[in-house]
């Protein structure tokens, strides 16, 4: 699987758990960490850890599991990194604290609006 089709995987998985601000961002050409950065956050903390579970149980339907979790035992922010995609998933705050986006300022944001369900859709 492509990490343009992960992405669309995490996207909808995201956007169906009512994800907040989702963003991705293309380090590929910044960093050797990976190709994008998917990042989106939750009102709550159970919500939070709603999404990261979606996300993870989205792309294992298709065969697709994390190199590596962190955070899946009560944290404010989960990170899956699916090599060429690592996922970003915030409490609010939390996300508001570190600020992911202004550290990787330098990234291309990548438009996702055809990906996102609208309201009253």
């Amino acid at each position: 699987m492509t990490a343009e089709e992960k992405i669309q995987v995490i996207v909808k998985a995201l956007d169906a758990k009512r994800a907040e601000n989702i963003q991705v961002l293309k380090i590929q050409d910044l960093t050797i960490l990976g190709d994008y950065f998917v990042i989106a956050h939750g009102g709550s903390t159970t919500q939070t850890r709603a999404l990261a579970e979606e996300v993870e149980f989205q792309l294992s339907q298709k065969g697709i599991e994390p190199h590596h979790r962190e955070g899946m035992n009560g944290s404010n922010w989960y990170i899956l990194d699916y090599g060429d995609v690592i996922v970003h998933v915030f409490y609010q705050e939390t996300r508001d604290f570190y600020r992911l986006e202004q550290l990787w300022a330098d990234a291309e944001q990548i438009d996702i609006s055809h990906l996102l369900v609208k309201e009253g859709d």
